[in-house]
């Protein structure tokens, strides 16, 4: 028994005749960069669908306002474009990542499914290209070489505003009620992994909320670079064969829509022949990953255990920790964070390469790989912010290890320091730690301090806020 083929249409493009699928709402050009970059399974997210498919509604709209299409093509070109920027033509984005650097097979690939789509609307089949053209309708004013880089931009901006933002915000908040949940706790400080002196456990949570303070800070200065967009500087940045209102008349309703600054950039040869804003938003994004890697590492170190470990933490219990050892519980929240920092990072290294190696003259030609690479950082870092903080944070609990280990801290010697001098304090450190025995009984043996004023000097509250300390000079 023979297979039966596809049913395909014939289509004509630039380059001549090109089988496409019959039911297929992207044309020849599509279907041409279908077959030569048979790559990977990346493609384009949904967001950065949606941008395309906001700027090529919104150009229409504009196109028709300047009189430079008419209304019943422009109005069959922005209901398209609008079922595109909704997602109802997903299925339709086929190409891979890897294709050409400019991504204008992504541009063609918006430019057809809407063509097709308006076509329909008007009464004609798909692939007749009439009454409305890929290239002299849907990508009027237009080059793929300012379109593709804006809605790099556009969509990054998206996401940032509706993702990251809030769960940093939503993290930032749960930090905040464990530090004061926590802030009668007095626990041993830690530096160079060794013990230091006493300090609050809300203290510590308070440090982990003012890093996720200024990670929103970062997340709004990545918003601010990509707010700057490259349209209207069409295919080398001059903006040849486009209106001179055009682009700022579609940013200001990609604007008014999206709540976004978004304005038209001062350098339009910088925007589509450098990466410059995007690599320097991704920086942002690369920090706020230090910052969420290194608070869930100390989380996790705090809860480790937990019997022969620190476990001063005790995390929610999620899920059996083991296959082979019942019981076990591991800190797979805070894992996950980790392993999202360590993408995030991966990525910074590929959009920074894209940025130096892909500038060549007017256009960078490595914008697909960054648009995936920044877009899918943006979308993990929200994502695990938001489940850090439900699904670990939330649910921390402490235990009385931290306490129970303050007495026997050598480092409560910093406190007698200014009283005694930093030798002799030393010195009753060492004892203690080869005797077994604590600070407060070497120097009652050691000096003449009286019990009254060790209790007042070696008061670990005390210690937590400086201000209530004693100082006087060393003897």
């Amino acid at each position: 028994m023979t297979e039966q083929k596809p049913a395909v249409r014939k289509e004509r493009d630039s380059m001549g005749e090109f089988d496409v699928p019959e039911d297929a709402y992207y044309g020849a050009s599509t279907m041409r960069a279908v077959l030569n970059f048979p790559i990977s399974d990346l493609r384009f997210p949904r967001t950065f669908i949606r941008a395309l498919g906001l700027i090529k509604k919104f150009a229409a709209q504009v196109n028709r306002d300047l009189h430079l299409l008419d209304d019943e093509r422009a109005n069959a070109i922005i209901k398209a474009a609008d079922e595109v920027a909704g997602g109802a033509f997903d299925e339709w984005f086929v190409l891979d990542i890897f294709q050409t650097g400019s991504g204008t097979s992504t541009n063609m690939n918006a430019n057809e499914i809407i063509a097709n789509r308006a076509n329909e609307f008007l009464g004609s089949d798909k692939g007749t290209k009439t009454p409305v053209h890929p290239n002299d309708h849907v990508n009027l004013g237009q080059s793929s070489n300012d379109v593709i880089p804006t809605a790099i931009h556009v969509a990054a901006g998206i996401i940032t505003h509706e993702e990251p933002l809030p769960a940093l915000a939503a993290l930032e908040g749960s930090l905040m009620r464990q530090r004061d949940a926590f802030w009668g706790i007095i626990k041993t400080g830690r530096t160079h992994l060794q013990d230091a002196t006493p300090i609050r456990l809300g203290q510590e949570f308070a440090g982990y909320a003012g890093q996720i303070e200024r990670a929103k800070h970062r997340a709004a200065q990545a918003l601010d670079e990509l707010a700057e967009l490259a349209l209207g500087g069409t295919a080398v940045g001059t903006g040849v064969s486009t209106h001179p209102e055009f682009a700022a008349r579609v940013i200001d309703l990609l604007q008014q829509t999206l709540s976004i600054s978004f304005h038209e950039t001062t350098s339009h040869f910088s925007a589509q022949s450098t990466l410059d804003n995007v690599v320097s938003a991704h920086g942002q994004l690369r920090s706020i990953a230090v910052s969420l890697y290194s608070i869930a590492n100390n989380i996790r170190l705090l809860s480790c255990g937990p019997r022969a470990g620190i476990g001063e933490l005790a995390l929610p219990a999620v899920q059996p920790g083991s296959s082979i050892m019942p019981g076990k519980v591991n800190p797979v929240i805070a894992e996950s964070v980790t392993m999202v920092a360590a993408q995030v990072m991966g990525n910074d290294g590929i959009i920074g390469f894209a940025g130096a190696a892909g500038s060549y003259f007017e256009l960078n030609v490595m914008m697909p790989v960054a648009a995936y690479a920044l877009l899918q950082s943006a979308h993990i870092l929200a994502s695990s912010a938001e489940n850090f903080a439900k699904a670990c944070v939330d649910g921390i609990a402490a235990t009385d290890r931290g306490p129970a280990l303050v007495e026997q801290g050598l480092m409560l010697c910093t406190a007698l320091a200014p009283k005694i001098g930093y030798d002799q304090a030393a010195a009753i450190a060492k004892a203690a730690f080869a005797h077994g025995t604590t600070v407060r009984e070497e120097a009652k043996s050691m000096t003449s301090l009286t019990d009254e004023e060790l209790a007042e000097l070696l008061d670990p509250e005390a210690m937590t806020e400086p201000g209530r300390q004693p100082i006087s000079a060393g003897g």
